[in-house]
């Protein structure tokens, strides 16, 4: 597990980091409106127990923000990376099941667009996007804000290849489908019956 530690700003993506109990949130930085808000839209779950909070000035927390530009709705997290699994781990720690859906990126770069990705992914009940490790911005504000908390939902899976990620999961007998823009057929309508890997290009 990667040991540096990186911050995270928005509603959502906060919330749902402080939900997560295999996420650690080391500290906080809130305004009193949101910390009321927090509270009262999670009452019974009281996230901010054993928490490090610290209350700034909307103008303080912008600080956090002035470069990628987005909203931080009143919250910032400092938080440490999840542990991740290999996906060869994953696919034989499930062996027994047959109908696995997996998303691939190959070449989707751009933090906005992944962090989509995986709102999407994570809204359809796919189990786990594979990433390219040297292309996934995993500590990106931008990702961390589009995915609207959906990190913690998901496995991400991050590789060296994605194509020698996508034949060993063929030698497993997933089904790999991409985009064409000339299809006629919608994504929704494809049988999902067995191992699926629907593959994503920039």
């Amino acid at each position: 597990m990667k040991k540096t530690t990186f911050y995270i700003v928005g509603k959502h993506a906060v919330t749902e980091a402080l939900k997560n109990p295999n996420r650690n949130v080391l500290r906080v930085f809130l305004t009193e409106e949101s910390k009321k808000n927090l509270n009262r839209e999670n009452q019974h779950l009281n996230l901010l127990k054993n928490i490090n909070i610290f209350y700034k000035t909307k103008k303080e927390l912008d600080k956090y923000c002035s470069k990628d530009k987005i909203n931080h709705q009143g919250l910032v997290a400092e938080i440490e990376h999840l542990e991740t699994f290999s996906i060869k781990d994953f696919v034989n720690d499930n062996s027994n099941r047959n109908n696995i859906n997996l998303v691939a990126l190959e070449e989707v770069t751009d933090p906005r667009n992944i962090g989509s990705i995986i709102r999407s992914a994570a809204s359809f009940n796919m189990d786990g996007i594979i990433v390219k490790e040297r292309a996934y911005p995993s500590e990106s504000k931008l990702l961390y804000k589009s995915a609207s908390g959906c990190t913690e939902l998901i496995n991400i899976f991050e590789v060296s290849n994605i194509n020698t990620a996508l034949k060993y999961l063929k030698s497993k007998n997933f089904w790999i489908s991409g985009f064409d823009s000339k299809s006629k057929k919608d994504f929704t309508q494809h049988d999902w019956t067995g191992n699926n890997v629907l593959l994503f290009g920039s």
